[in-house]
């Protein structure tokens, strides 16, 4: 994955508008260590395979970055975008990575389930 190039994210978040994509989208803030420090609430949410249709796509801020899907009943996003690539299957990939590079937040779009 590369830092976020904005015009590049959005050139790739256009391609999807309009047509239906799967989505994952998954935060943590630790979940997967949280028994290393017992007195550390974690927290995450997890969501795979959802298929959409956005009507707006949209990446906002200066870094971490924000990422908007404007669907037919509301708003998909994810806050604290970093990184991303558009992978050999057409998937665009986008993460958020905490300042010890640890994962906190994940969007993928893809024209296909993701596996």
């Amino acid at each position: 994955m590369e830092p976020v190039i904005m015009a590049e994210v959005q050139s790739a978040i256009d391609k999807f508008c309009g047509q239906e994509v799967y989505i994952h989208l998954e935060t943590t803030n630790g979940a997967y260590a949280s028994h290393f420090d017992q007195s550390f609430f974690s927290s995450g949410a997890h969501i795979r395979n959802a298929k959409v249709t956005y009507e707006l796509g949209k990446i906002t801020g200066t870094g971490p970055y924000r990422v908007g899907l404007k669907i037919p009943l509301g708003w998909v996003y994810a806050e604290g975008i970093t990184h991303y690539e558009v992978d050999e299957k057409g998937r665009l990939l986008m993460a958020g990575h905490d300042y010890s590079g640890k994962l906190a937040v994940a969007l993928q779009l893809s024209p296909t389930p993701f596996e």
